[in-house]
């Protein structure tokens, strides 16, 4: 690793999100996939710039049984029709609700990442 991406590290106070970084560069290497390096230079920004994502966006632009990865908090504003797999750093208690209410999965980014470390089939959403 880089001594400037280093120093991004050295910038984070959480832990969950240094080792996910790293594991996620880890992961997109060694499967060549370049989700997981998309993914990990999104979360080495500030924090201010993660993506916030409601549930009404998730109901207009996705279809049924899409995996979605969040990289950032998806909220319960809105409702949601169609099942789908989110993955996402966080979750607000409603976005929970409602996803499973319309028969949808909600999965932590770590858990995403050793399913499916190719990342085939997932679409990044901001």
């Amino acid at each position: 690793m880089g001594k400037k991406a280093m120093v991004k590290l050295a910038r984070k106070t959480n832990p969950r999100i240094i080792n996910l970084i790293l594991d996620l560069k880890q992961i997109g290497q060694e499967n060549e996939a370049p989700i997981w390096m998309t993914i990990a230079d999104k979360l080495e920004r500030p924090s201010r710039n993660y993506a916030g994502v409601n549930l009404s966006k998730i109901n207009r632009h996705a279809k049924e049984d899409d995996v979605l990865l969040v990289p950032g908090k998806v909220l319960g504003a809105g409702d949601i029709k169609i099942p789908v797999t989110v993955a996402a750093l966080g979750f607000s208690s409603s976005a929970i609700e409602k996803i499973t209410n319309a028969g949808g999965k909600c999965v932590m980014i770590e858990d995403m990442v050793y399913e499916n470390p190719e990342g085939t089939g997932i679409r990044i959403f901001m």
